[in-house]
């Protein structure tokens, strides 16, 4: 026998010993959902004893596989997974791996591990079962049928990797996972990268359309962790995070808690007020929880005495752990013998184990997303708001309904009705923001030259479509994770750039808006550059076609003061700019941009320190 056969044979018995004995055993991964700032739940990782040559989980499943007793191992896995979920008391979701082979295994079919979880005290709905692509499939309608009988139990799908392998697009679509897993290579570096976030993008179009939550996998940098955030990428995993521990972190460190505060400002038009953005800690009530080892009996008596109370949250010191709804808990307890049988027991066995658990930072925005993807029964419990992880009291559907309606009105009622783009107002409101969040920001002043005589030559219904192009050209041109596009009015814009290349943007517009103008006119007028139009006095002259001037100003930490000094120091430029176009083309039309130098704060202008990029 060569040394080659004999390693092998070791490595036989060696998985033989870790499965009688039990040796196996998980560290449990953080899964971070971004919308809500706290933890949805933990993926399960195996691993062998440290001094085992069969510790690390690649060679302990290449050695099952080679023995034939995969599905063995998969079963010690689930079983190991469970028993130490459970025990820590761990609070979300368990991710549990599961090759396609071993979905039909007799074990997970027959009920075993639902016996297991009805023991543990773990419900159905807290079990995603992740499909990890190491092998290929060759039965896709038989694994889509194991799915709907494991669906049909309560438990949920994911896929993981979805961009490593061939086969993963075909399963989105078949199997319609309630998760999906981003491969960390479209994820490390997509800050710095724009083809991964195009790839990322396209992959969260498909997940709205599907209704699936994205997770972005190895996120470890604070960049990439705050870009896949601001994108609206669901959730997230990394070890930036958290790194897979036996006893993995229950609320977020430090590092992950710094990059959300450090996160790109919204730029939507929908606030609550003058520079107020609504968050979860707006809609919050303080309703005083009920403690784990409460029994039973003391929460019906406290919905008996408190009638206007519809859930009731459940803590574990100050962390919330779970949810209890009036109607749930008074119809368990209204049929015969249920307060004898259950009265003295913990509420612990009547509570969802898990809530919706929301940061008091969380947006309105990110609660209705999260609300519309999420079972119906959360839109009648609400959920419960956290700061730093502790909680804070209880937020209802209805409420935030409410709010939402009200922003609505409020972003119709400022909104360009002609570009439907932020008007004043929001403009105001998103510079001031910028000032007192002290980020480096290039507010542009974009003007149409000529446009009056355009528009009185060919129409309203021309100029009109001249405005909305430009409207278009600015939303293409400019970064949506970074920059703000408003329409002041008639055909004057506002952009606030963040994005390092703002002055190739801008030079990008004005082309593009002379090409877009062109189009619009016949072969004889593109040819000479313009039009003949009637001036006031009747006369017929010529009569260049419009063009785009646009003044730009940096603004620093500090320099200015209110929205008002930005605006005018924006203008100023602005006029520089159409000065600089008539000089430099004349008659002959043409694009100008106009970069003011010095720095402007207080109503007064002084040399820039140092540009924004």
């Amino acid at each position: 026998m060569t040394a080659m056969n004999v390693a092998m044979d070791g490595e036989a018995l060696e998985l033989q010993r870790l499965l009688s004995e039990n040796l196996l055993f998980p560290v449990f991964q953080p899964i971070l959902d971004f919308r809500l700032r706290a933890i949805l739940g933990y993926e399960s990782l195996i691993r062998g004893p440290e001094e085992s040559c069969l510790h690390r989980p690649d060679r302990l499943f290449a050695v099952a596989a080679r023995c034939g007793r995969s599905a063995d191992l998969e079963h010690a896995c689930r079983e190991a997974s469970l028993r130490a979920f459970a025990a820590q008391r761990l609070a979300g979701r368990l991710f549990l791996n599961v090759t396609p082979g071993c979905l039909l295994d007799t074990r997970l079919m027959n009920g075993h591990t639902r016996a297991l979880l009805a023991e543990l005290g773990i419900a159905p709905n807290r079990l995603v079962l992740e499909l990890t692509e190491n092998q290929k499939i060759t039965d896709l309608p038989g694994i889509h049928e194991a799915l709907q009988h494991y669906r049909g139990r309560g438990f949920q799908i994911a896929i993981d990797d979805l961009g490593e392998g061939f086969a993963n697009l075909r399963m989105w679509s078949e199997l319609r996972p309630e998760f999906v897993k981003i491969d960390k290579h479209f994820v490390h570096g997509i800050a710095d990268d724009r083809i991964k976030f195009h790839f990322v993008r396209a992959m969260q179009d498909l997940a709205e359309i599907s209704n699936t939550l994205l997770v972005a996998e190895g996120i470890e940098r604070s960049e990439d962790f705050i870009c896949l955030r601001d994108m609206g990428i669901a959730c997230g995993q990394g070890y930036f995070i958290g790194h897979p521990e036996r006893r993995p972190l229950r609320q977020l460190t430090g590092p992950a808690l710094m990059a959300f505060d450090a996160q790109s400002l919204t730029l939507t038009q929908m606030t609550g007020g003058t520079g107020r953005l609504p968050t979860a800690r707006t809609l919050l009530k303080a309703i005083e929880p009920v403690p784990m080892h409460a029994s039973n009996a003391d929460v019906i008596a406290r919905f008996e005495a408190e009638p206007d109370l519809d859930v009731l949250p459940v803590v574990q010191g100050t962390q919330p752990v779970g949810m209890i709804n009036r109607h749930s808990m008074v119809d368990r307890f209204a049929r015969p013998f249920r307060k004898e049988l259950f009265g003295r027991k913990s509420c612990e066995l009547f509570m969802d184990h898990a809530p919706l658990v929301v940061d008091q930072h969380a947006t309105i925005q990110e609660l209705a997303m999260m609300l519309s993807l999420a079972p119906k029964h959360y839109l009648f419990d609400g959920f419960i708001v956290t700061g730093e992880g502790c909680y804070l009291g209880v937020g209802s559907s209805h409420d935030l309904m409410a709010t939402i309606t009200e922003m609505q009105i409020s972003a119709a009622r400022y909104a360009n009705p002609l570009t439907q783009l932020p008007g004043n107002v929001p403009i105001n409101e998103h510079i001031d923001r910028m000032l007192s969040s002290g980020s480096l920001f290039v507010a542009a002043y974009i003007d149409i030259d000529d446009f009056k005589p355009f528009n009185d030559t060919f129409g309203y219904r021309r100029g009109d479509d001249v405005i909305q192009i430009l409207a278009r050209l600015l939303c293409d041109a400019v970064d949506e994770r970074l920059d703000f596009v408003g329409h002041i009015g008639g055909d004057d814009f506002f952009v606030i750039f963040r994005s390092a290349d703002w002055e190739m943007r801008c030079w990008q517009v004005i082309s593009r808006f002379a090409e877009a103008v062109n189009n619009l006119l016949g072969v004889d007028e593109r040819l000479r550059g313009g039009y003949m139009a009637e001036s006031r006095r009747g006369e017929l002259n010529f009569q260049r076609l419009p063009a785009l001037s646009i003044g730009a100003v940096r603004v620093g930490a500090g320099e200015c003061e209110s929205h008002r000094e930005v605006a005018a120091a924006a203008s100023s430029a602005k006029k520089q700019a159409k000065k600089q176009a008539r000089n430099l083309h004349g008659e002959s039309g043409g694009g100008s941009l106009f970069i003011e130098r010095r720095r402007v704060g207080h109503g007064e202008t002084q040399p820039l320190r140092a540009p924004l990029n």
